[in-house]
């Protein structure tokens, strides 16, 4: 059964990789804390398809390279194997009783990765790779998505940017 499939939006995408992945997990030492809830999570894929925390541990594994790497070509040959591994392909059908364009994929259980890989297209398509990281905190592993004006975002949070300030403050202080 074809499943339509639209691109995750990025905020979903990365709170999957950060709530999800093992590294930022590891990093901020909450393996042993549940994940949260599913339901309030934009995944880009039609209501009925499910998933199930291991299988969103393993997308969110495989997406964290994408943000870690260090140039565009890694970063692309990254993408390139999800997108072949969601098995996405593009189609015509009907929305609204009129023909669009759009995404899908042949069984459910690619779903969201193939709407998580497209998310991540779409936006290396129009802003390239250097506006994906992960964060700079010594701390923290979390990715980010900068959509900042002067594009030189380093941290996943204006927390984790604070006591990255805090901390060279007090270094200084002490030398």
């Amino acid at each position: 059964m074809s499943v339509i499939v639209e691109p995750m939006p990025l905020a979903s995408l990365v709170t999957l990789v950060n709530e999800w992945g093992t590294r930022p997990r590891e990093v901020a030492g909450e393996q042993t804390r549940p994940y949260p809830a599913v339901a309030g999570l934009d995944l880009g894929v039609p209501s009925g398809i499910d998933s199930d925390d291991r299988a969103l541990t393993r997308l969110a594994d495989r997406i964290y390279p994408v943000f870690a790497a260090t140039g565009g070509r890694e970063r692309t040959e990254l993408l390139t194997a999800l997108l072949r591994a969601s098995g996405v392909r593009p189609v015509v059908h009907l929305a609204d009783g009129r023909p669009a364009a759009g995404w899908s994929v042949t069984a459910p259980r690619y779903a969201i990765a193939a709407a998580a890989t497209l998310a991540l297209r779409d936006h290396l398509a129009r802003y390239g790779g250097a506006r994906l990281g992960t964060c700079a905190g010594r701390d923290c592993a979390d990715v980010y998505v900068d959509a900042s004006p002067t594009q030189d975002r380093r941290y996943c949070s204006v927390t984790c940017q604070n006591r990255a300030r805090v901390a060279a403050y007090r270094a200084r202080q002490r030398g």
